[in-house]
């Protein structure tokens, strides 16, 4: 799939804000849920497949997030990471989350977080959603944490399946990794953040579901 050529969908007629999207992986399941999706990114993201701003999150959130219809916010996860305290610099890299959810909450408007497990262990970000790939049907084991603002709930998936024959991420085999992930249209540099469409297209049929519900 390329950036420029768009799988078809449904549209829903919601708009969502995808905060710290990089190169889109998890806006392109908000896409896929029918939802018409605006990224923001500090850093240019030529790859990004839907309209984009470059601009701080914080800020962006704060003055646009309002008028959007469901907030999403991947914040820095670096600072947590495994892989981060094995490098013995945490401190290197800033903590956004708290402020994150701040300004998120601030909007008045429904939200989501997704980072990674260590958060959750950590009790930095409330465990609403823990989703692999093995659960949605992909070949890779990919674990994230989703906190909401709705609390969780909704359909019941599968536990993990860590069978035999996953894909690893090693760097020798990013681009097979990428495609499983069905980040296909991102460099492989860009799919090592990513995180896989499906699972945003599954928060959303969550949080499309209850919203209904409530409103009947």
């Amino acid at each position: 799939m390329s950036a420029r050529v768009l799988p078809l969908r449904r549209p829903n007629g919601r708009r969502v804000l995808d905060v710290c999207c990089g190169a889109g992986g998890l806006s392109m399941g908000y896409y896929l849920a029918g939802f018409d999706v605006v990224g923001v990114d500090n850093r240019p993201q030529p790859n990004y497949p839907f309209p984009f701003v470059q601009a701080d999150g914080i800020g962006y959130t704060a003055e646009h997030g309002h008028t959007f219809d469901l907030v999403h916010g991947s914040w820095p996860c670096e600072r947590y990471a495994t892989v981060t305290r094995w490098r013995g610099n945490p401190d290197d890299h800033p903590d956004l989350i708290g402020p994150g959810r701040e300004v998120m909450q601030a909007t008045g408007r429904p939200w989501v977080m997704e980072n990674v497990p260590e958060t959750a262990t950590a009790g930095i970000l409330r465990p609403d959603y823990l989703l692999c790939g093995t659960q949605l049907g992909l070949s890779i084991r990919r674990h994230r944490v989703f906190e909401t603002s709705w609390g969780g709930g909704g359909d019941l998936v599968a536990p993990c399946w860590h069978r035999k024959g996953l894909l690893a991420f090693e760097h020798k085999g990013e681009r097979a990794y990428a495609d499983a992930m069905g980040c296909t249209w991102m460099t492989n540099l860009e799919a090592r953040k990513a995180v896989p469409p499906a699972y945003t297209q599954w928060i959303a049929a969550q949080f499309l579901a209850l919203e209904g519900r409530t409103a009947a």
